[in-house]
């Protein structure tokens, strides 16, 4: 008996122990095994595929592989929606490529919104630039943590929830965001469910919204696949 209470005290042990390990990865992007690793996008069309992009060769990086003038001027808010992101991640960043870091720039119309979305791969922080902005995300449970947030002002969205942005005011409003990922991805909730390719099937979206078939198929007409 004594002999194995003490296997299970030890497997409990090293089970805890892997667990200990695996938490930041499951946190966020896998931790880089060297100084730098610039996307390397033209060997994406060779046989090599890593968690990220390839790197370059070191002799072939410069300076300009860590810079990027993305986010200095605003978006094109002339959109259905009245909003517009830039993005710098490592698809438009090369040296961000295993750092685990990305930002962006959301711009708003007067009253735009930023519609209800996921991160899947990243946590969101936001700084509010100019304006004035009404923001929240919804838990698991269905429970709704929602506010206002000013210039100069922060918030924060848990990774993988759904949340949104909206502008409340008469007067353009801008953002920062930052996100513990190089390519945070983003599922907007409308556009994936209705504009999905191949479509999702029209009954499910029925039975889901608990709307009729003819109405789904006319939400479907707004938002053609990609």
């Amino acid at each position: 008996m004594a002999k194995l209470l003490a296997t299970s005290l030890l497997l409990a042990a090293f089970a805890a122990f892997l667990l200990s390990l695996a938490a930041p990865s499951l946190a966020g992007d896998p931790d880089m095994l060297q100084d730098i690793c610039v996307a390397d996008y033209k060997s994406l069309q060779g046989p090599l595929r890593v968690n990220g992009f390839p790197c370059k060769r070191p002799e072939n990086v410069t300076a300009d592989d860590f810079f990027s003038g993305l986010l200095a001027n605003p978006g094109n808010t002339g959109n259905a929606m009245g909003s517009s992101a830039t993005a710098a991640n490592v698809e438009k960043l090369p040296g961000l490529n295993t750092l685990g870091v990305s930002m962006a720039r959301i711009d708003f119309a007067p009253w735009g919104v930023n519609p209800p979305h996921t991160h899947p791969r990243a946590t969101e922080i936001i700084f509010v630039l100019e304006g004035s902005l009404d923001v929240g995300f919804v838990t698991t449970t269905n429970r709704l943590y929602a506010r206002t947030v000013c210039k100069g002002e922060v918030f924060v969205f848990p990774r993988g929830l759904v949340h949104y942005q909206r502008n409340n005011g008469n007067s353009p409003a801008a953002v920062i965001s930052a996100f513990n990922s190089q390519l945070q991805g983003t599922q907007a909730v409308a556009e994936t469910l209705f504009g999905a390719s191949p479509a999702v099937p029209t009954d499910v979206l029925a039975r889901a919204f608990l709307i009729d078939g003819g109405l789904v198929e006319g939400i479907k007409s707004k938002f053609p696949p990609k």
